[in-house]
């Protein structure tokens, strides 16, 4: 979806002679466009997943971790994504200083990808570090006493 819509934008602009500006400033639209969505799907499906699991019963066993995980995951992502979008968004609006791809400036590109991947994914692996148990193979009898 992305790649390919990226790809049609590169081929579009050197079939019409664009300058290659244009062609920059589209695709980082673009993929400030698709991160302004992930965001909003997260808010949308992750805020669904919290109000749902806010309806469970007060004694249900781990509610409390499941919704403070749901709510971490959730705030990580879209903040994550938002961050992304607004920097892909000043790329595109602003390309002489907004460049994201900034081979002279290395401290530049990982303050960046240290913003907007690496630590938001570590943040995630380590809320959801724990795995759920393992199931038993078969089924168990229950005992009428």
């Amino acid at each position: 979806g992305c790649k390919s819509t990226r790809v049609a934008i590169w081929i579009f602009t050197s079939v019409s002679n664009t300058n290659i500006t244009i062609a920059q400033s589209l695709t980082a639209a673009f993929m400030g466009c698709v991160a302004i969505f992930a965001a909003a799907g997260f808010i949308v499906y992750g805020g669904r997943l919290f109000l749902m699991l806010r309806r469970f019963p007060i004694e249900s066993r781990g509610r409390r971790k499941k919704l403070q995980e749901v709510g971490f995951v959730t705030t990580i992502c879209t903040v994550c994504f938002l961050i992304r979008a607004v920097m892909d968004l000043f790329a595109a609006f602003d390309p002489k200083d907004g460049a994201l791809d900034v081979v002279g400036h290395p401290l530049l590109n990982l303050i960046y990808y240290l913003a907007a991947e690496i630590i938001p994914a570590a943040l995630v692996l380590y809320i959801l570090r724990k795995l759920p148990p393992k199931r038993s193979q078969g089924y168990q009898n229950i005992s009428a006493s």
